[in-house]
Order: C-alpha cells, then sequence, then structure tokens
C-alpha cells in the first residue's frame, strides 16, 4: 500500500529556513509526480508545487517562487521542500501528495495518496 509520510515541519522566525521531508514507500517512485500543498486556518488547501519524478519537471505558485525549491532523492524515494525567506503568511499544515503527473496541480482533488501533514509555524 501506498504511504508518505511527511516531516521536518516546525516554528522558525521570520526570514528563516526549513526542509519539509516526503518519504514515498509501496510505490513505484518515478512513476508519481508528487504535490506540495498547505492549509492555514480559515482557509482552503492551496497547491504550492509540484514535481514529475521521472523528468523532475517541477511547478510553483507564485507566491513562493525564489524562495522554496523541490528537490528528490531516489535512492531514498524522498521528496525535499526547502523553504527559504520564510514569512509569517507560509504558516501552515503541509502537505505531500502524490499523483500520475503534474496537469492540475493546483487542485488537491487530483491527488489521490496524502500524507499525514507538517505543521509550519513562522513568526514575525
Amino acid at each position: 500500500e501506498e504511504q508518505l509520510v511527511e516531516s521536518g515541519g516546525g516554528l522558525v522566525q521570520a526570514g528563516g529556513s526549513l526542509r519539509l521531508s516526503c518519504a514515498a514507500s509501496g510505490v513505484s517512485f518515478d512513476a508519481v509526480s508528487i504535490g506540495w500543498f498547505r492549509q492555514a486556518p480559515g482557509k482552503e488547501r492551496e497547491g504550492v508545487s509540484c514535481i514529475t519524478i521521472r523528468d523532475l519537471y517541477t511547478v510553483y505558485i507564485d507566491s513562493v517562487k525564489g524562495r522554496f525549491t523541490v528537490s528528490t532523492d531516489g535512492a531514498k524515494n524522498t521528496v525535499y521542500l526547502q523553504m527559504n525567506s520564510l514569512k509569517p503568511e507560509d504558516t501552515a499544515v503541509y502537505y505531500c501528495a502524490s499523483s500520475i503527473g503534474c496537469a492540475g496541480w493546483r487542485q488537491a482533488r487530483g491527488f489521490y495518496h496524502w500524507g499525514q501533514g507538517t505543521q509550519v509555524t513562522v513568526s514575525s
């Protein structure tokens, strides 16, 4: 059974950095795309980024471009979200999720397996 496990969240001051990890198991890693989403209190879940493992095609929402970077470690079946220059508005629970591609990546309904989420809190 496919399983995704996130880790790496925490509390950081504005301007700081965190690296989130999404470890995948029970799946052919190079056949999936991994999306990163976040959900702040009272807000809808928002697509942050998506990467297609096979060709490393990557997309980001405008608000994180230049600050967030997605990378992979095929030996560990893990996708990372490096978050730099964090802002208080980045505070949310962050989730990774899998899909067959990044088409329509902004919509959560296109992703079929989800991790449990990890809290990121950025203080001002």
